[in-house]
């Protein structure tokens, strides 16, 4: 059976995850934060286990116009969820309104959690309660400008949730955000990668899944897993599909440091976890004394931003410092993501390119120094 499919994202990574969506083989749509696209149970089970840079994989059960709770009622009802939901299913019901007549999410949700109910009342044809003791289907129900849209999410936690996370920092980066972050550079494996303010080596550990092309849904489960309609052979078949496509021999040469040794400590722990432990190397290490050895390399960061008052002085302290070790390596690129906005200024070169993206609420700018180019070899 076909679905409509959508693959949520980040505000600014849209285009990533619609290319990721076309190499998957999907056609697809663009529009703020969704991505929409046809496919199957297989799809379901692909997007899910390749989406590096989507937020969550949810079924469009259905669209239309609703001014009323009659309206909503009536067409959320019409849906047939018997397709998708079991006697037993445990179906929770969430919602958000925006510049809609129906604003009161409570009651929207209630509404549509009653309509569900009775449809499967009547195609089960129970007289009692449903238990809700079985798979469980969380379902959405967005309202926007009028439009009322119902989804099932497909991916239970959220797609960022790779499964090697044992620690984390104060502000740790989503692992989709640190993916993309990879993906907006023209760093091939090959070629040296850095990250100089690691953290908790989020970024590292993408670059190096990314690197051996290991599927990042490859760590962990997924809700729609519990769902009799997909065969867990389909599961199987994406599993084996993504052990067979993983360039476990690829050579890589991919370094991690941060000035706080407990930070190294837990970058280790987590690139360990992912099943990485050899390919990253992790060491403390301050920005002043980066050194590399190699030419043609990639430096992808997420450095403190200063966000708080009393630390914008330090911080801008340590981008200048920064420019002067960076700027002369000119075989070398830099791709800062921060929120300040004298980055340019402070680090003492004008970036090549800057994109906006958000991490988390925060809205930042990610600077891009292109370095020469390699020559061909």
């Amino acid at each position: 059976m076909k679905y409509e499919l959508i693959a949520t994202s980040a505000m600014g990574l849209e285009a990533l995850v619609a290319k990721e969506v076309r190499e998957l083989g999907y056609e697809c749509e663009v529009e703020n934060s969704r991505i929409t696209f046809k496919g199957d149970e297989l799809a379901i089970a692909r997007s899910n286990m390749w989406l590096r840079t989507a937020d969550r994989v949810k079924i469009k059960a259905g669209e239309f116009k609703a001014y009323t709770f009659d309206e909503l009622f009536e067409k959320t009802k019409a849906i047939p969820w018997e397709h998708f939901l079991p006697e037993n299913a445990e179906f929770p019901v969430s919602g958000k309104s925006q510049k809609s007549k129906l604003f009161s999410v409570s009651d929207c949700q209630a509404i549509v959690k009653k309509a569900i109910v009775e449809r499967l009342r009547t195609h089960y044809k129970k007289t009692s309660w449903f238990e809700e003791n079985g798979p469980l289907f969380k379902i959405e129900v967005a309202l926007v400008k009028d439009v009322a849209t119902l989804t099932i999410d497909t991916s239970g936690s959220g797609l960022h949730k790779r499964g090697y996370r044992v620690d984390q920092g104060e502000a740790p980066l989503k692992e989709t955000l640190a993916a993309a972050l990879v993906k907006l550079t023209n760093w091939t494996p090959d070629r040296p990668f850095s990250d100089p303010f690691c953290g908790s080596g989020t970024i590292a550990i993408e670059a190096a899944l990314i690197g051996q092309n290991i599927a990042p849904g490859f760590n962990r489960e997924f809700v729609s897993e519990s769902w009799d309609w997909i065969p867990s052979a389909i599961w199987d078949q994406v599993r084996t599909e993504a052990e067979d496509l993983a360039k476990y021999d690829q050579p890589l040469d991919i370094v991690g440091s941060d000035i706080d040794h407990r930070m190294v400590k837990i970058s280790e722990e987590n690139a360990f976890e992912a099943g990485l432990g050899d390919l990253v190397t992790f060491k403390q290490m301050r920005v002043q004394d980066f050194n590399p050895k190699r030419d043609y390399g990639v430096i992808v960061s997420n450095p403190p931003y200063g966000e708080r008052l009393g630390d914008k002085k330090a911080v801008e302290q340590m981008y200048k410092e920064m420019g002067k070790v960076l700027i002369p390596l000119d075989t070398w690129s830099v791709y800062i993501l921060t929120s300040n906005e004298d980055f340019e200024k402070v680090y003492g070169k004008p970036a090549t390119k800057k994109r906006k993206l958000f991490n988390g609420f925060i809205r930042t700018d990610y600077y891009q120094y292109w370095g020469k180019r390699p020559p061909r070899s």
